[in-house]
């Protein structure tokens, strides 16, 4: 399965602009074989907008969702990419994940991170939903979401085998650990490919700190992007791995009853 990642600098509260980009990078993931493209939190609209969400977010049967869905109809591939989510007066943090053949998953942000976005948006309330994925089980979760061990797992134990994280992780040393330590445990801990999408550059005084990555099973990296714009291309094969999990068993071997969380 040869899957996509675009790094991408958000043009700030311009859909259109933003459409046009992720649109380039699924016509050129699909020339080089690709079946999936993944595009960043908010990639659409750009993170740092405050309470302009409220005028660009769209429900889920908007024009946006509408574009992405032409685009992966036009191109043949499926698409993953976060767009602010209006349902009534709520606006909430999510992503979408749109097929060739016009169906399509959602996803809401779970754990909303910092005084912004708890201002600009709900929390999603339901845990990630798998579904197939061209012959894989796969999950959506947003950025902050991938930091929270039991949250992932929950994920795996669910059946995922592939994680789709939009992202739009703020420029610092705390998180570029986040982007290259917390993510490929996460991936390692539970035997799952995880691709990690994140934007680049900047929105105002908002920096972002790129370094978006697919993660194997095993915990290595299969590509990872610098700091600037990148279209990310990589074979996966889950098969490969058979090994990787024969010797780290956690799923299997976990002891529930050893386990107090709070």
């Amino acid at each position: 399965m040869r899957v996509s990642l675009l790094q991408m600098q958000p043009v700030s509260g311009d859909v259109a602009a933003n459409l046009e980009k992720i649109g380039r990078a699924a016509k050129a993931a699909s020339a080089m074989g690709a079946t999936l493209l993944i595009a960043p939190e908010l990639a659409t609209s750009g993170y740092a907008l405050g309470r302009r969400f409220e005028a660009v977010a769209e429900g889920r049967d908007g024009k946006t969702v509408e574009t992405l869905s032409r685009l992966a109809s036009d191109t043949g591939i499926a698409i993953c990419v976060g767009f602010p989510e209006s349902d009534g007066e709520v606006v909430y943090n999510s992503s979408v994940l749109v097929r060739p053949d016009g169906t399509s998953e959602f996803y809401r942000k779970g754990h909303l991170y910092g005084p912004a976005e708890r201002a600009a948006f709900r929390p999603g309330s339901e845990q990630p939903v798998v579904f197939d994925l061209l012959g894989m089980k796969t999950a959506m979760i947003i950025c902050y979401d991938v930091e929270f061990p039991e949250y992932v797992r929950t994920a795996a134990l669910a059946g995922a085998e592939l994680l789709l994280v939009p992202t739009a992780l703020p420029v610092g040393e705390i998180s570029r650990r986040i982007a290259d330590q917390v993510v490929p445990t996460r991936a390692l801990e539970n035997g799952i490919f995880i691709l990690y999408a994140d934007l680049c550059g900047a929105e105002g005084e908002t920096g972002y700190c790129g370094r978006s990555v697919i993660v194997g099973p095993d915990g290595d990296e299969i590509a990872r992007a610098g700091l600037g714009e990148t279209l990310l291309v990589a074979d996966i094969d889950p098969a490969g791995y058979d090994e990787c999990r024969r010797q780290n068993p956690y799923l299997e071997e976990r002891r529930t009853e050893l386990y107090r969380l709070g």
